[in-house]
């Protein structure tokens, strides 16, 4: 028997076309009903529960009761990082659905990665980060120089609160779109929700795009673009 951990269970979770759309749809960072994600799948009622059974059991989604309704979702931000790599290696090797539409400029330019933002602006947003020296290091040991810290809290995000969190504040997460790096961990979501909060952009109810206004992306933009000159505060 070979040592160490076995790749068959977990790739046989993914691999199955009506899982892997489960899974897919669960990166937006809801929880979903099972009815909801046999609607994804295309597979009955039934069929996406004894699905979703098999997921559970293997790790890679969890479920809670609420009320009569069993809601799922995706275990922890160490599933979505590893669905989102094995997105980035089917685009580059090509693999990709054949059905295109409206939406998935949408998702190039900005979408929900579980729960901090990717695409175009999400890179770029990390890209801002890096050049203008508020986050420093490498794949292995990012963190917040002191201006970063400075920049954070202007921006109205509290890092005390983020430094208590029982997962990294700064993480790297390869874009399959972009194939580049974006921000996760618990900065990267603290990002994404300012940034709703401050309303310069909301979810897609439809998909994982995120939509930013012409304001909203300007305001982006200008506030990435200033962070190395400290000129201006962000709070509301």
């Amino acid at each position: 028997m070979k040592d160490g951990p076995n790749l068959a269970p977990i790739a046989a979770l993914a691999g199955d076309p009506a899982r892997a759309n489960m899974l897919a749809a669960l990166m937006s960072g809801k929880a979903l009903t099972a009815t909801e994600l046999a609607g994804e799948a295309g597979v009955t009622l039934p069929t996406a529960s004894s699905h979703l059974a098999k997921l559970t059991a293997g790790g890679l989604v969890a479920m809670r009761k609420q009320g009569r309704h069993r809601y799922y979702s995706l275990l922890d931000e160490q599933v979505a990082e590893f669905l989102e790599q094995l997105m980035h290696l089917a685009a580059r090797t090509g693999h990709l659905r054949t059905r295109t539409g409206p939406r998935e400029p949408a998702l190039r330019r900005a979408r929900v990665c579980y729960d901090h933002l990717a695409g175009e602006l999400g890179v770029a947003l990390f890209d801002g980060l890096i050049s203008s020296g508020l986050l420093a290091g490498d794949e292995n040991k990012l963190e917040l120089t002191r201006r970063g810290k400075r920049f954070v809290a202007e921006f109205g995000i509290d890092i005390a609160a983020l430094a208590y969190a029982r997962r990294p504040m700064c993480r790297t997460c390869l874009d399959w779109s972009m194939r580049r790096k974006h921000l996760a961990g618990s900065l990267g979501a603290a990002f994404l929700q300012r940034i709703y909060d401050l309303k310069w952009a909301k979810r897609d109810g439809q998909s994982r795009a995120v939509l930013f206004s012409v304001m909203g992306e300007r305001q982006f933009r200008v506030a990435f673009a200033v962070a190395k000159s400290n000129r201006r505060s962000f709070d509301n």
